[in-house]
């Protein structure tokens, strides 16, 4: 027999169940509280259920309490409206463990729209994240953004807009990302500063950039590695650069296939890509100073093998690009590495072995030698890779048997 509480001014509807409860949200006045409510109501093992319609938000959500499910009637027929949104913030910020968010439509957040923080057994799937103005620098950062988080699922998601990326899992380990879309984002994927990552089954489009893998300076968790991105649909990234000024993905050229900087041992294999005007695949090292003691900026290890590559390459728009296409008979080839193989830090030359192995693709090194060399200075040439990878291919990714929403 269900029951009622009052919490925060708002009533709130709780259906009693055998282990855990169901509370219940309908749209309407005072909307936001009343969701708030429910999430700080909710206790470990309860679900957030709401119901389906348009709910208008003007503050962004949280949830601190572990082990709830927040599961809405589907994308697109639970809506969350925050296009009336004041302030920056999220549309919903998860710092607990053991969540699952499934079955909504996030929109218009001033901020991102879904982000957890320094959670475990985390998962994101069959949502929407969209800004409805299009590519705008004032739209939120990311769609769905978990940071310092373990065991991570983004599995059947939808985002467009978003001013950095769509998708994007940063200083995380034991991460899977699959059968989503990111579309007109700057960057469609993105896997930042994190270890051991299944990228699988996306459809990347009309972005700046489809699929990044970075590592970067002056982050709690660098030295990124163990990465599989396979079986994509990487097309069409053609929309012009629309990150706010400063930020480190302003600097993607529009049309980037798939870019890998500063990671290591990471596998690219069984992707479609085609249709994009820069570079199929770009691999590069971080080219800023940085003082971060212990950093690497050198990609090393990368694998790029059995692909189905289209016309890639064909008016590549980051700086020199244009002059080395030229020199190479008007368009790159679908592997480009920038040929760096030393940097300096903190006064000193460092250098290393970087690995880069094309299987079946032409390949093309810029031969700039050191990080910090101009692209003026480029000095294209076919890039010759070892007779076989270095590093065996990381091991495929395994989520908890007791992840919430894995299939």
């Amino acid at each position: 027999m269900g029951k009622l509480v009052m919490g925060l001014g708002a009533l709130l509807i709780l259906e009693a169940a055998a282990d855990a409860k169901t509370i219940r949200v309908k749209p309407g006045p005072d909307a936001g509280t009343r969701l708030q409510a429910a999430l700080i109501a909710a206790q470990p093992g309860d679900r957030v259920r709401l119901a389906e319609g348009v709910y208008r938000l003007t503050t962004g959500l949280s949830l601190d309490v572990h082990g709830v499910t927040v599961e809405g009637a589907g994308a697109g027929r639970t809506i969350l409206d925050f296009s009336a949104q004041e302030g920056a913030g999220e549309g919903l910020l998860i710092t607990s463990s053991n969540v699952w968010v499934t079955g909504l439509t996030v929109r218009d957040t001033r901020g991102d729209g879904l982000k957890s923080k320094g959670s475990d057994r985390i998962s994101f799937t069959d949502l929407e994240v969209v800004w409805t103005g299009g590519p705008k620098p004032t739209n939120g950062a990311y769609g769905v953004y978990p940071v310092s988080s373990t065991n991570v699922l983004v599995e059947r998601v939808k985002v467009r807009g978003a001013s950095d990326a769509g998708i994007y899992v940063g200083q995380s380990r034991n991460i899977v990302v699959r059968h989503s879309v990111a579309e007109y984002n700057v960057a469609g994927i993105e896997i930042e500063n994190s270890m051991n990552a299944d990228v699988h089954d996306n459809v990347v489009r009309h972005n700046t950039g489809g699929i990044l893998v970075f590592d970067l300076p002056n982050l709690p968790q660098m030295g990124g590695h163990s990465v599989r991105i396979f079986r994509n649909r990487v097309v069409d990234n053609d929309t012009p650069n629309f990150a706010p000024e400063g930020n480190i993905v302003a600097e993607v050229p529009v049309g980037t296939g798939i870019m890998v900087m500063a990671n290591r041992n990471v596998h690219v294999f069984d992707n479609e890509v085609d249709g994009n005007a820069s570079a199929a695949f770009m691999v590069i090292a971080y080219a800023k100073p940085f003082a971060s003691e212990g950093y690497h900026p050198l990609p090393r290890d990368v694998v790029v093998r059995d692909n189905r590559v289209g016309r890639n390459g064909f008016a590549p728009a980051f700086p020199g690009g244009a002059e080395i296409a030229a020199a190479l008979g008007g368009m790159l080839p679908p592997g480009m590495w920038d040929g760096v193989t030393r940097w300096t830090s903190a006064g000193k030359s460092h250098s290393d072995t970087v690995n880069i192995w094309f299987k079946d693709v032409p390949a093309v090194s810029l031969g700039l030698g050191r990080a910090d060399a101009s692209p003026a200075t480029a000095r294209p040439q076919p890039h010759v890779a070892p007779s076989a990878p270095a590093v065996a291919e990381p091991a495929a990714v395994v989520l908890p048997a007791d992840q919430p929403g894995r299939g």
